[in-house]
């Protein structure tokens, strides 16, 4: 049954006391850094020069949709801290908002091993040993190891865990990630044949004979469609801080374009520079960039600097899984504070860290894990679990986009710091659009890619269908099961 016409009316947002706190730059660059991972560049790049349009397709009918939607809910619900839950729960009911940030939540614990993966696949290059980023007990255990690493930080609850996310950034995407689109520049300045103008038979096309659509012969062939829409996700992440702009109407825009741009051309750029280099019939889902690294600096006598970069790109996908390990969480135990949850759920340590939630985590992305130790091919499992990830993630958007829209129909004069433009024809243009790229992007990722020899189709659909299932089902289950009792829920600690 719904119940949204039992949840009451929304307090209207408040103006920002730190309105014109953050500049159209610094929002951008928030934005940035939330989505740009390197990780991403493979995935692209074994798409050769077909991944303009790979990346077209997901800035302007993923990334600037999701953007602007997320700005006007975000100022629509400035007063609350529940995110997404908030924003489905107002028009849906308290089932589906669990349902939304029980997903947003979950598509992220699937996508820690893949990111760990890619941390494991650059230390093996940290130890001079690349090829045990194709052995899949290797990658599982590092992921293992990692994981609890980052849980055991976490649950401290120290600001040292911050300042280590910052450093990781910086120095573990952006300075690799700058000098892999130089190191492809000076490729191509040098005279090089671009990897991806080579056939697997040695032959070169011409210029004019490259595809910049993708051959379709079936839905298969355009399975790598939801992996790369989800390289764009998190936009909707910090659109929240549109409040606190100067002129949200006016700035926000701005800042999402400004991002929008940077973001592009950074994906584009160092996936492109990743292809000149790196034939695509050679590149690994999980190192990509060590592969042209390892390439590009050998051939200009700097192979020395492979292992220091190794290391740092594993540093940055670390620090990117500490950014996000216990924000998600803190979501669902909103949740579990209003009843949505066990209340054993919502207990927190003496740092205040959601300290059960956290291990039932750890315990999920371990499980997930030993996919690497039974799979024989690396990359087939790193995509398993990239496909489990985007089906989750891309249900979470759909319920956005519809939650936009009905707060627009039953709800007209709330006061929103930001708004879609174009009135409620604006909104239906640009939420039917988003709608309509993450559905289909949603359908592709069941089937399997014809890029990756996945072995049994039907139990690659098996798989990734039973992931979906049983993680969309289990708040359903959960919320059928709630009592009463649950409301009552203090912060216990330990």
């Amino acid at each position: 049954m719904n119940d949204a016409s039992s949840v009451a009316t929304e307090p209207k947002p408040q103006k920002s006391a730190a309105a014109g706190q953050i500049s159209v730059l610094g929002l951008a660059m928030m934005t940035v850094a939330a989505v740009v991972s390197l990780r991403g560049l493979p995935l692209m790049a074994v798409e050769g020069t077909t991944l303009l349009f790979y990346i077209g397709f997901a800035a302007f009918i993923f990334l600037i949709p999701a953007a602007l939607v997320a700005a006007e809910l975000g100022g629509m619900f400035a007063h609350s801290t529940g995110g997404i839950y908030d924003w489905v729960k107002a028009p849906f009911g308290a089932r589906a908002g669990f349902v939304a940030i029980w997903l947003q939540w979950i598509q992220n614990v699937v996508w820690y091993p893949t990111v760990l993966a890619f941390a494991a696949a650059s230390l093996a290059y940290v130890i001079g040993r690349p090829s045990l980023a194709d052995n899949g007990i290797y990658t599982g255990t590092v992921i293992i190891a990692a994981y609890w690493f980052a849980t055991a930080i976490a649950l401290t609850g120290t600001s040292a865990a911050a300042r280590f996310t910052s450093a990781g950034f910086l120095l573990g995407t952006v300075v690799p990630g700058l000098l892999i689109i130089a190191l492809g520049a000076a490729w191509i300045a040098d005279g090089h044949t671009m990897a991806f103008l080579t056939g697997a038979d040695g032959s070169t096309t011409s210029a004019s004979h490259l595809r910049f659509f993708p051959h379709i012969t079936g839905l298969s062939s355009l399975a790598f469609l939801g992996g790369i829409v989800l390289l764009f996700a998190g936009v909707e992440v910090h659109a929240v801080h549109a409040n606190e702009l100067k002129n949200p109407s006016r700035d926000f825009p701005k800042a999402i374009l400004l991002s929008v741009l940077i973001i592009v051309a950074l994906f584009l750029l160092g996936s492109l520079a990743l292809a000149s280099i790196v034939p695509a019939n050679k590149i690994a889902l999980d190192q990509g960039p060590m592969q042209a690294f390892d390439i590009a600096l050998t051939d200009y006598g700097l192979g020395w600097l492979v292992p220091v970069l190794a290391l740092l790109i594993a540093l940055g996908a670390l620090a990117g899984v500490m950014s996000w390990i216990t924000g998600p969480s803190r979501g669902l135990l909103r949740t579990a504070k209003d009843g949505e949850l066990p209340p054993f759920l919502a207990r927190t340590n003496k740092n205040g860290v959601q300290v059960m939630i956290l291990l039932i985590q750890g315990t999920i992305v371990t499980l997930l894990a030993l996919l690497y130790f039974v799979l024989k091919n690396v990359s087939v499992a790193f995509f398993l679990l990239s496909a489990m990830t985007i089906t989750l993630y891309l249900v979470m958007y759909m319920m956005m986009y519809a939650a936009a829209v009905r707060l627009r129909i039953t709800r007209p004069d709330a006061e929103r710091s930001y708004q879609v433009p174009g009135g409620l024809p604006g909104m239906l243009a640009i939420s039917g659009l988003g709608f309509g790229g993450v559905a289909f992007a949603f359908v592709t990722s069941f089937f399997p890619p014809s890029q990756l020899p996945v072995g049994s189709p039907a139990t690659y659909v098996g798989v990734v269908a039973a992931g979906f299932v049983v993680f969309i089902g289990l708040p359903i289950l959960i919320h059928a099961l709630k009592k009463p009792s649950w409301v009552k829920v203090e912060d216990d600690r330990d």
